[in-house]
C-alpha cells in the first residue's frame, strides 16, 4: 500500500496522455474505479460485494464496478493510463503521478487521514534525535519517506543526517529482525508487528503531522464534469457504507476485516489509528479549512526535492492545486489536482 517507485512513476507519466484524451471526457453509462488493500479503502470492496454500489448506480441509471488491484502503484498507473475512471490513492501520490503527469484529477471523496497508521521505529533507542547517523530502512519515495522527512524537521535534522535504505514492504519485518537494521519507517499492519519486537520504540508517527497523509477516491475531472451521476452514485454509496461502519455494523466490519487479512478486532485496531471522516460534513470541513493548502505545499516541496513532481518540473509550484472556493496553490495555469467538496456537500445536505 502507498508505495511510489521511480519506475512506476515514469510509466504512469508516459501513460498520462492516454487518460487525457477526448475519449475520457464524454457522457456515458458504464464506469469503473479501482482500489487496493488498506484500512481506509476496504469499504470499496464491501460496497461492490454487498450490492450497495450497484444500488446507488441503479438509482442514477448507470453501472459502476469497484475493482481490487493487489499492487497499489499499479492501480494508480492504470487509472492514469485511462483504464479506470477513478482510483483510491493518497494526496501525495495523486499529486505526483496523475496530476504531475498532466491528467486532470479530482479528489471526489476524502475518506480519512493517517492518525498513527504510519510510524518510525528505532531499535535500542527511545528518542527520534537518536536516528542521526543511522541507516533507515523504508520504501523509498513512499509516504514513509515523506513521514521521515517531516519527522527529521522536528529535531533539526535532514536527510543528509541519515542514510535511506530502500526496502520492499514485503521485506521490512524480516530485515528488522537482523542486527544491522536499527531504524525503520512503515505503516500498519507492519508497524504494529515491528513495534512489538524486543527493544523497539516508536519515536514518531503520523498522528504528529495530522491531516498530511490523506486517503482519497480520485476521479478523472473531465469524466466527472460530463457525468455528474457518476459522482453522485459513488458518493452516496460511500456514505451509506460509512454510516454502517460508524454504527459498528458487525457484518460490514467483519467482511472488511476478512478481505484485508485480519479479524474484526485487528481491523478495529487499525481504524483507531485512522481518522475516518464518517460523515460528509466532516470531510467537507477538512478540505475547506485553512490547513489543506499548507499541507499540500509541504507535499509538493517534498516531491520536487526528490525529483518526482512531474517530468521536468522547474519548481515545487509546477502543479496547480485547486481547493473549495477556488483558491489555488502552485501554477494557476497548470491546475491538474482539484479538491472538490460539492458532492460531499450534497451528501451532507441530503441531496443525493
Amino acid at each position: 500500500m502507498k508505495t511510489t517507485t521511480a519506475a512506476a512513476l515514469a510509466a504512469a507519466i508516459l501513460a498520462g496522455a492516454a487518460a487525457h484524451s477526448p475519449a475520457s471526457a464524454e457522457e456515458k453509462t458504464d464506469f469503473s474505479v479501482c482500489w487496493s488493500i488498506y484500512v481506509g479503502w476496504m469499504p470499496w470492496g464491501y460496497m461492490q460485494d454487498s450490492g450497495i454500489l450497484a444500488k446507488w448506480a441503479d438509482k442514477y441509471g448507470i453501472t459502476i464496478e469497484a475493482v481490487q488491484i493487489n499492487d497499489y502503484v499499479e492501480s494508480i498507473n492504470q487509472y492514469t493510463a485511462g483504464m479506470y475512471d477513478g482510483c483510491s490513492m493518497t494526496n501525495m501520490d495523486a499529486l505526483s503521478i496523475p496530476a504531475g503527469g498532466g491528467v486532470d484529477t479530482t479528489a471526489l471523496i476524502v475518506g480519512d487521514y493517517s492518525n498513527g497508521n504510519d510510524g518510525i521505529v528505532l531499535k535500542g533507542a527511545t528518542d527520534l534525535a537518536d536516528i542521526k547517523g543511522q541507516s533507515v530502512n523504508l520504501v523509498e519515495l513512499s509516504v514513509s519517506h515523506y513521514l521521515l522527512a517531516r519527522a527529521l524537521e522536528t529535531v533539526d535534522l535532514s536527510e543528509r543526517d541519515i542514510t535511506v535504505v530502500n526496502t520492499s514492504d514485503a521485506d521490512l519485518v524480516a530485515a528488522y529482525t537482523t542486527p544491522d537494521v536499527t531504524a525503520v519507517v512503515t505503516w500498519n499492519p507492519l508497524l504494529s508487528e515491528i513495534v512489538s519486537m524486543p527493544d523497539s520504540t516508536e519515536v514518531f508517527n503520523s498522528a504528529e503531522i495530522p491531516g498530511e497523509i490523506i486517503d482519497m477516491m480520485v476521479v478523472n475531472t473531465e469524466t466527472l464534469a460530463d457525468n455528474p451521476a457518476f459522482g453522485k452514485a459513488l458518493t452516496g454509496a460511500w456514505y451509506e457504507t460509512m454510516a454502517l461502519m460508524e454504527a459498528g455494523d458487525e457484518e460490514a466490519l467483519t467482511a472488511m476485516a476478512t478481505a484485508s487479512g485480519t479479524d474484526i478486532a485487528g481491523y478495529r485496531a487499525q481504524l483507531e489509528s485512522t481518522a475516518m471522516f464518517y460523515t460528509p460534513q466532516e470531510a467537507v470541513d477538512f478540505i475547506s479549512g485553512e490547513g489543506l493548502p499548507e499541507i499540500m505545499s509541504f507535499v509538493a516541496t517534498f516531491l520536487f526535492d526528490h525529483g518526482i513532481l512531474g517530468t521536468g518540473a522547474p519548481s515545487a509550484e509546477f502543479v496547480g492545486i485547486q481547493y473549495p472556493g477556488g483558491t489555488v496553490t502552485g501554477d494557476e495555469a497548470n491546475v491538474t489536482l482539484r479538491f472538490d467538496d460539492s458532492y460531499m456537500q450534497m451528501a451532507a445536505d441530503g441531496e443525493l
